[in-house]
């Protein structure tokens, strides 16, 4: 083995990381990679030693951007090993909606995949395959670790999820544990004393809800109860059978915190074949506040995320990072949305 083999790759770095090697600007060595002559040719030279030296590939992404050339930006679905679960699930479809419009106003293209965290490379694949520019992942999964990792490398990529404890990588979503704790205090304010959790913990957004649920329960001197919480997957179906086994159990409850609209619904369902009434025997809160939430019966009471900002901020990060830049995580406004399933009254 020589020594090159025995010393491995060398490490990856950003544009930012050759001006500052460089004790020059970004835009100098944008335009230097670039073999631009209004940069002197030893100054050129000497940075595109720089790049060679330090494996810095310049590629298509940051030209296209500058150049207002098509990008093509993949929303990646990570795969959570629900198998019932579908790209039809209304959330995403609406933070899907706001993600599309905005890529489209600034003439950039979107690729849409459902992929399998299994394989070691399963997003830089997509990057260096050379279908996409950069990704936006929905959702974490159960792969923290594995997108903490990802983070170390070049590969630009922001994800919709929860804030999480030594996160190297960049988020958008609402602030979950606060959420968990609105939305589980306005039930305790309505005099609900045995609340139910119905969510897959092993999610981290579902995770920081239930800290939340905890929170709220400690804040008003009441049990945390183990026997009131179901694993509920997020697919309708799904939920609905685990929530229909639980309600038959008969385990006393005076109200339900379902951690997506769409549990919430599985729940009302399941709630009304047991002829029970919502809110008077049981009261429900949801989360997201998708569109159908104000027109289901009864309309949900459910913590909003906001979609459209949600979108919207996903891009500019993206963006941000496919130039050379930073992105930041972005926690979005966390608001309790009060309709008739717990007693307020109907609106949007």
């Amino acid at each position: 083995m020589t020594e090159k083999e025995q010393a491995g790759p060398k490490p990856v770095v950003k544009m930012i990381d050759l001006a500052r090697l460089a004790g020059v600007s970004k835009s100098t060595v944008s335009r230097a990679l670039a073999d631009s002559p209004l940069i002197p040719k030893e100054t050129r030279e000497r940075i595109q030693a720089l790049a060679r030296d330090h494996n810095y590939r310049l590629n298509k992404k940051a030209r296209n951007f500058r150049t207002k050339e098509t990008l093509t930006i993949a929303v990646l679905i990570p795969d959570t090993q629900e198998k019932d679960w579908r790209l039809s699930d209304p959330f995403f479809l609406e933070l899907l909606g706001s993600i599309a419009d905005t890529l489209n106003d600034q003439n950039h293209e979107l690729l849409l995949a459902k992929t399998s965290m299994r394989s070691e490379d399963w997003v830089v694949d997509h990057v260096q395959r050379g279908t996409c520019d950069g990704v936006i992942l929905v959702g974490q999964g159960t792969q923290h670790a594995e997108i903490n990792a990802m983070a170390d490398g070049s590969t630009p990529f922001v994800v919709w999820g929860g804030l999480l404890p030594g996160q190297r990588y960049c988020t958008v979503g609402s602030d979950n544990r606060l959420g968990g704790e609105k939305a589980t205090g306005h039930l305790i304010e309505r005099g609900r004393c045995r609340i139910a959790f119905f969510g897959d913990r092993r999610l981290p957004e579902v995770e920081l809800r239930y800290e939340g649920y905890v929170a709220a329960h400690k804040a008003a001197g009441l049990e945390v109860l183990p026997e009131l919480e179901v694993t509920a997957p997020f697919s309708g179906s799904s939920a609905f059978d685990a929530i229909a086994a639980f309600l038959k159990s008969g385990v006393e409850l005076d109200a339900i915190f379902a951690c997506s609209d769409v549990i919430a619904m599985a729940t009302v369902r399941a709630l009304g074949e047991q002829g029970l009434s919502i809110p008077k025997d049981v009261a429900v809160v949801g989360y997201d506040d998708i569109s159908l939430a104000a027109y289901y019966s009864p309309p949900l009471t459910t913590v909003r995320q906001d979609t459209r900002k949600g979108g919207e901020e996903l891009v500019k990060r993206l963006l941000s990072l496919i130039q050379g830049g930073e992105a930041t995580p972005l926690m979005l406004e966390t608001d309790l949305i009060v309709r008739a399933s717990t007693g307020g009254v109907s609106g949007s």
